[in-house]
């Protein structure tokens, strides 16, 4: 199993397992053998939806286009656990058995030195692999616990019943990252078996975006210099100023180089998915902020003005009481 952890900004990391060395896995299996049951269920339905997708017209077509829609809604670190397998017992029996014998670097982790310190790696796994676990079971249950209350939808003739479909699929979406994040959990508690690596190649295709404004443009050019993958990383730091602001540090047409660069097609709607998100939160964060600091400045105005106002009543009390003493002498 092969790990890519990938600095969406400086802020957010997206988690990616390769998925080849698990479909290689499944396809050593034993002559007449058939994969998981869940395995072929899945199998069966994403064929399913290719072939809704294919329609021209019809209520397939409108499905598709608003489940696309919606599935993009769904939280790129879901999608990222997702991506892990679940551990299976046989798998850690394995994996415990490696660590009692001082097996080491079982996992791969491939990451950009240059934009994300090495010390940072583990920190960062444990972080992705626990932070939403409680989430993920509660909103699993409670997608399962509501998935029968649609069974009326059931009467409607011909379009199939859709809310208890996406239920069902956003209770497993839900279980297979919880899954993702224990087996994940369990990697980063026994951290021989992760084998950390800074990629040069992620390094050049990262800087090489921050660069170039086009994927024609990075593509053209040649390879980044050590000089100006200092140069980059030195402006990112300036940017973030010193890790107070978050920066983003891949465009959605990185996602595809990515992706090419490493012979794994799945990895690119993932990247993008996971920068549109970041970019959005980001977005948001910052015009929160700027609605934030004119309030503030409005209400700093506003104690400013009562200020004033009370100071020209003290100084007008003043003035009425010098009178009144002077009336007296």
């Amino acid at each position: 199993m092969r790990l890519f952890l990938l600095p969406i900004s400086t802020r957010r990391t997206l988690i990616y397992c390769d998925k080849n060395t698990i479909q290689n896995a499944a396809a050593n299996l034993a002559p007449g053998q058939k994969p998981p049951i869940l395995d072929r269920i899945t199998t069966k339905a994403a064929d399913t939806w290719a072939g809704f997708e294919k329609a021209e017209s019809g209520w397939k077509k409108h499905l598709t286009n608003y489940g696309n829609m919606v599935l993009r809604r769904i939280p790129y670190e879901e999608w990222g656990l997702k991506s892990i397998p679940a551990l299976s017992e046989t798998r850690r029996d394995e994996l415990e058995e490696a660590v009692v014998q001082g097996a080491k670097g079982k996992v791969e982790v491939l990451f950009p030195g240059i934009y994300l310190n090495e010390g940072r790696v583990l920190e960062t796994l444990k972080k992705l692999a626990t932070e939403r676990q409680a989430l993920h079971k509660s909103k699993m249950f409670w997608s399962l616990g509501i998935a029968p209350l649609t069974a009326p939808f059931m009467l409607v003739p011909v379009v199939p019943n859709i809310p208890f479909f996406y239920m069902v699929f956003r209770g497993w979406s839900h279980w297979r990252a919880l899954n993702g994040s224990r087996h994940l959990e369990f990697l980063t508690k026994n951290p021989t078996l992760l084998s950390p690596k800074a990629s040069p190649i992620l390094d050049n295709l990262y800087t090489a975006g921050l660069l170039h404004p086009t994927r024609a443009e990075s593509r053209e050019a040649s390879s980044p210099t050590p000089e100006q993958i200092s140069q980059v990383s030195r402006l990112i730091e300036t940017r973030g100023n010193e890790g107070k602001k978050d920066v983003m540090l891949l465009q959605r047409w990185n996602g595809k180089l990515l992706a090419e660069e490493f012979k794994l097609p799945e990895m690119e709607v993932e990247i993008e998915r996971a920068v549109e998100q970041v970019e959005a939160a980001i977005i948001k964060a910052e015009e929160a902020k700027i609605e934030k600091d004119k309030v503030d400045t409005a209400e700093a105005d506003e104690k400013e003005a009562d200020a004033k106002v009370k100071i020209a009543k003290a100084a007008e009390d003043v003035k009425k009481s010098a009178a009144e003493v002077k009336e007296k002498i």
